[in-house]
Protein backbone atom coordinates (compact mmCIF):
# COMPACT_ATOMS: atom_id res chain seq x y z
CA UNK A 1 0.00 0.00 0.00
CA UNK A 2 1.43 3.53 -1.07
CA UNK A 3 -0.24 6.83 -0.36
CA UNK A 4 0.33 9.97 -1.60
CA UNK A 5 -0.58 12.96 -0.82
CA UNK A 6 -0.51 15.97 -2.45
CA UNK A 7 -1.26 20.34 -1.90
CA UNK A 8 -2.28 21.97 -4.68
CA UNK A 9 -3.18 25.72 -5.24
CA UNK A 10 -5.98 26.73 -7.71
CA UNK A 11 -5.95 29.94 -9.07
CA UNK A 12 -8.33 32.82 -7.76
CA UNK A 13 -12.00 32.08 -10.08
CA UNK A 14 -14.66 33.99 -9.91
CA UNK A 15 -18.30 33.05 -8.77
CA UNK A 16 -19.30 29.94 -9.61
CA UNK A 17 -18.85 26.36 -10.39
CA UNK A 18 -15.50 25.29 -11.99
CA UNK A 19 -14.44 21.89 -13.25
CA UNK A 20 -11.08 21.26 -11.48
CA UNK A 21 -10.49 17.84 -12.68
CA UNK A 22 -7.37 18.30 -14.37
CA UNK A 23 -5.74 20.36 -11.46
CA UNK A 24 -6.62 16.71 -9.36
CA UNK A 25 -5.29 14.64 -11.99
CA UNK A 26 -2.35 17.24 -12.36
CA UNK A 27 -1.33 16.36 -8.77
CA UNK A 28 -1.85 12.72 -8.71
CA UNK A 29 1.13 11.71 -11.47
CA UNK A 30 2.06 9.09 -8.41
CA UNK A 31 -0.72 6.84 -8.99
CA UNK A 32 -0.27 5.81 -12.88
CA UNK A 33 0.97 2.18 -12.16
CA UNK A 34 -1.80 1.11 -8.83
CA UNK A 35 -4.18 -1.14 -10.39
CA UNK A 36 -6.46 0.19 -7.68
CA UNK A 37 -6.97 2.41 -5.11
CA UNK A 38 -8.93 5.77 -3.24
CA UNK A 39 -8.43 9.09 -3.82
CA UNK A 40 -9.81 12.07 -1.60
CA UNK A 41 -9.45 15.56 -2.31
CA UNK A 42 -10.30 18.36 0.73
CA UNK A 43 -10.55 22.11 0.67
CA UNK A 44 -9.26 24.08 3.05
CA UNK A 45 -11.54 26.52 3.06
CA UNK A 46 -15.21 27.65 4.59
CA UNK A 47 -16.78 29.44 1.75
CA UNK A 48 -15.84 27.62 -0.77
CA UNK A 49 -17.06 23.81 -1.85
CA UNK A 50 -16.76 20.26 -3.95
CA UNK A 51 -18.86 18.32 -5.76
CA UNK A 52 -18.91 15.69 -8.47
CA UNK A 53 -21.32 16.29 -11.41
CA UNK A 54 -21.53 16.89 -15.08
CA UNK A 55 -18.27 17.58 -16.89
CA UNK A 56 -19.48 18.19 -20.51
CA UNK A 57 -22.50 20.97 -20.50
CA UNK A 58 -21.72 24.06 -19.02
CA UNK A 59 -24.64 25.37 -18.31
CA UNK A 60 -24.94 22.75 -16.03
CA UNK A 61 -22.70 25.30 -13.90
CA UNK A 62 -24.57 28.29 -14.51
CA UNK A 63 -27.60 26.07 -13.31
CA UNK A 64 -26.35 25.03 -9.87
CA UNK A 65 -25.01 29.08 -9.08
CA UNK A 66 -28.72 30.05 -9.80
CA UNK A 67 -29.90 27.39 -7.75
CA UNK A 68 -27.88 28.08 -4.76
CA UNK A 69 -28.26 31.94 -5.03
CA UNK A 70 -32.00 31.44 -5.04
CA UNK A 71 -31.71 28.56 -2.20
CA UNK A 72 -29.36 31.04 -0.17
CA UNK A 73 -30.12 34.30 -0.86
CA UNK A 74 -27.29 37.61 0.04
CA UNK A 75 -28.59 40.21 2.02
CA UNK A 76 -30.66 37.96 4.15
CA UNK A 77 -31.66 40.61 7.61
CA UNK A 78 -31.49 37.65 9.42
CA UNK A 79 -28.02 36.93 8.96
CA UNK A 80 -25.29 38.35 11.93
CA UNK A 81 -22.02 36.90 9.98
CA UNK A 82 -21.85 39.79 7.63
CA UNK A 83 -18.22 40.88 8.13
CA UNK A 84 -16.71 40.17 4.77
CA UNK A 85 -19.94 41.73 2.86
CA UNK A 86 -23.24 40.31 1.55
CA UNK A 87 -21.80 37.16 0.09
CA UNK A 88 -19.75 36.18 3.11
CA UNK A 89 -22.51 33.93 5.17
CA UNK A 90 -24.11 32.77 2.43
CA UNK A 91 -20.91 31.13 1.15
CA UNK A 92 -20.30 29.66 4.21
CA UNK A 93 -23.87 27.98 4.27
CA UNK A 94 -23.47 26.84 0.18
CA UNK A 95 -20.57 25.35 1.46
CA UNK A 96 -21.82 23.61 4.38
CA UNK A 97 -24.91 22.25 1.84
CA UNK A 98 -21.85 20.93 -0.54
CA UNK A 99 -18.95 19.97 1.54
CA UNK A 100 -15.81 20.27 1.47
CA UNK A 101 -14.51 17.19 0.14
CA UNK A 102 -15.48 14.45 -2.29
CA UNK A 103 -13.91 11.11 -2.53
CA UNK A 104 -13.22 8.93 -5.71
CA UNK A 105 -11.78 5.83 -6.52
CA UNK A 106 -8.66 4.74 -8.66
CA UNK A 107 -8.76 2.29 -11.51
CA UNK A 108 -5.64 1.06 -13.26
CA UNK A 109 -3.74 4.43 -12.85
CA UNK A 110 -6.11 6.59 -12.92
CA UNK A 111 -9.54 8.72 -10.87
CA UNK A 112 -12.86 6.09 -12.31
CA UNK A 113 -14.67 8.85 -12.75
CA UNK A 114 -17.65 8.29 -15.02
CA UNK A 115 -18.18 9.34 -18.49
CA UNK A 116 -20.12 12.91 -18.09
CA UNK A 117 -18.30 13.37 -14.32
CA UNK A 118 -15.78 15.79 -13.00
CA UNK A 119 -14.52 17.35 -10.12
CA UNK A 120 -15.93 21.19 -9.13
CA UNK A 121 -14.39 23.99 -7.43
CA UNK A 122 -17.78 25.77 -5.82
CA UNK A 123 -16.85 29.41 -5.45
CA UNK A 124 -19.35 31.00 -3.42
CA UNK A 125 -17.73 34.71 -2.66
CA UNK A 126 -16.91 37.38 -5.42
CA UNK A 127 -13.49 37.37 -4.51
CA UNK A 128 -12.49 34.52 -3.28
CA UNK A 129 -8.90 33.93 -3.82
CA UNK A 130 -6.82 31.20 -4.43
CA UNK A 131 -8.08 28.37 -3.05
CA UNK A 132 -5.68 24.50 -1.24
CA UNK A 133 -6.93 21.46 -1.67
CA UNK A 134 -5.00 18.67 -0.09
CA UNK A 135 -5.21 15.70 -2.56
CA UNK A 136 -4.73 12.02 -0.27
CA UNK A 137 -4.47 9.14 -2.36
CA UNK A 138 -3.50 5.65 -1.41
CA UNK A 139 -3.41 2.27 -3.01
CA UNK A 140 -1.64 -0.54 -4.70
Amino acid sequence: MEIVQQLVTLRARPRGFHLITADIEDGLSAIGHWRAGICQVFIQHTSAALTLNENADPTVRIDFETYFNKAVPENEPDYRHDYEGPDDMPAHIKSSLLGASVTIPIRNGRLALGTWQGIYLCEHRNRGGSRRLIITAWGN
